[in-house]
């Protein structure tokens, strides 16, 4: 019977080293060696290279999978997010920041799924009497939810292939530990080792696993981006942890689209889903200069958001551009487009841009919004009232056709707007205005 011993693996070329250094010999690179679980036996790798022949099937011979057989988390929005629910066999990475809403949201999941198929719940952050103390503020008494705390992904996934749950979740991947890796958790080896193991089990019993992960204060998943392929579905948990919206979005699904969102709002019963974040939005608006109201799309979802944007006199020598929820770098661009093709000097200038509701704006129509704010703040005027406006724009100032312009102005008429300011298209609509560049549109449409 082999040995378990841990050796040290390049991740550019695969040589191995039976201990870490800093520099791989063999191609040069720092900072490569990664941590493996190896079984050593009695013979060398080219004796042990011997394999047998695989057996094909034809696809036509392969049974298809159940790709009904899913399990409804009880909140629609996100079922529709997972693509019709969580799907059996499958493994799911919710990423998030640290107290947004991660383990409260997977909780009411769990409680949900379990009045119908056994669930274990598995926490390596937190006791048993601090799930449970969640458990009854979110009104469940979680008396078919299974739990368990432990920190071991052998025992894990021992616990999956003994096929006694359909869903497992484990809160967090970064606390898991594999017994042959020596380094600590969280360490890129202990993370795509202690997964792999999960994701194998989980495979083989035709178990789902929800797995819960951290992010970088980047924003990007923590760990090897290996973890990310691996799994069959990325979801990534946006928004401010301290109020606003928070939106659940996949980033990744091999069951589903990608284009969808669901919006929630955190009170003492837990997360709850917003059915209308527009009119919320908007309930304390403002008309003032500065303010431009746009219809964007949160995946496949249209939502009116107030554009805010503040213009004044700089007091050092190189003037400041913030942005929360909007892009800085593409915020700088649009300065850039504002100043070199309709004039406006915002050289001397600090700008600040705000998405009211603690969303991040990643829809490229928003430029034409974010423009016409910096141009009413920068110029003391506002729009008219009831105009909606959303349209990409381009380096040469013209203004560029927008997706799905139809609910844009749907749910912009069912919030009483009566004119959207947008981009010239072949269908010519009373509701729609539209714009060729950006130049006209400021001086068309920005009133005393």
């Amino acid at each position: 019977m082999g040995k378990s011993k841990s050796l040290f693996a390049c991740q550019q070329c695969g040589a191995t080293y039976p201990k870490w250094t800093g520099k791989c010999d063999n191609c040069g690179e720092w900072n490569s060696l990664v941590e493996q679980a190896q079984v050593i036996s009695g013979k060398s790798a080219v004796a042990r290279s011997s394999g047998s022949v695989l057996a094909p099937q034809t696809m036509h011979s392969i049974e298809s999978s159940d790709a009904s057989a899913r399990l409804t988390t009880g909140i629609k929005d996100l079922d529709k997010v997972l693509g019709g629910g969580v799907l059996l066999g499958g493994v799911v990475l919710l990423a998030g920041q640290p107290g947004i809403g991660k383990s409260t949201l997977l909780l009411q999941v769990a409680t949900h799924i379990a009045s119908e198929v056994p669930i274990l719940y598995v926490s390596g952050e937190e006791s048993a009497g601090q799930v449970k103390q969640r458990a009854m503020r979110l009104g469940g008494d979680g008396e078919q939810l299974s739990f368990v705390a432990s920190t071991s992904a052998d025992d894990i996934a021992a616990t999956i292939r003994s096929n006694q749950y359909k869903l497992v979740v484990v809160d967090s991947v970064q606390t898991l530990t594999l017994g042959e890796i020596t380094s600590a958790p969280g360490s890129v080896s202990q993370i795509t080792n202690s997964s792999n193991v999960i994701i194998q089990a989980a495979k083989a019993s035709g178990t789902a696993v929800i797995l819960v992960g951290h992010v970088t204060k980047e924003g990007s998943i923590a760990g090897p981006k290996v973890l990310e392929h691996l799994v069959d579905v990325v979801l990534q948990f946006e928004g401010d942890r301290y109020g606003g919206f928070k939106v659940v979005r996949a980033i990744k699904n091999r069951y589903g689209s990608t284009n969808e969102a669901a919006i929630f709002e955190m009170d003492d019963k837990g997360l709850s889903v917003v059915e209308n974040p527009s009119a919320v939005l908007l309930a304390e608006r403002q008309d003032a200069d500065g303010s431009v109201v746009l219809a964007t799309l949160e995946g496949t979802r249209p939502l009116l958001v107030e554009i805010q944007a503040l213009v004044n006199s700089t007091n050092f020598g190189y003037p400041k551009r913030t942005a929360s929820g909007f892009d800085l770098n593409r915020l700088n661009l649009l300065i850039a487009v504002l100043e070199r093709r309709t004039k406006l000097n915002l050289s001397d200038k600090d700008i600040y841009i705000n998405v009211v509701g603690g969303l991040k704006l990643v829809d490229p129509a928003a430029d034409l919004a974010v423009c016409m704010a910096i141009a009413s703040a920068a110029a003391g005027r506002r729009l008219d009232d009831g105009v909606v406006v959303f349209g990409e724009v381009g380096l040469g100032g013209e203004v560029r056709s927008a997706s799905n312009v139809q609910k844009r102005i749907d749910e912009a008429k069912k919030l009483g707007f009566t004119r959207a300011i947008a981009p010239v298209t072949g269908k010519k609509q009373a509701f729609v205005t539209g714009v060729k560049d950006l130049r006209q549109a400021l001086i068309d449409y920005l009133q005393k």
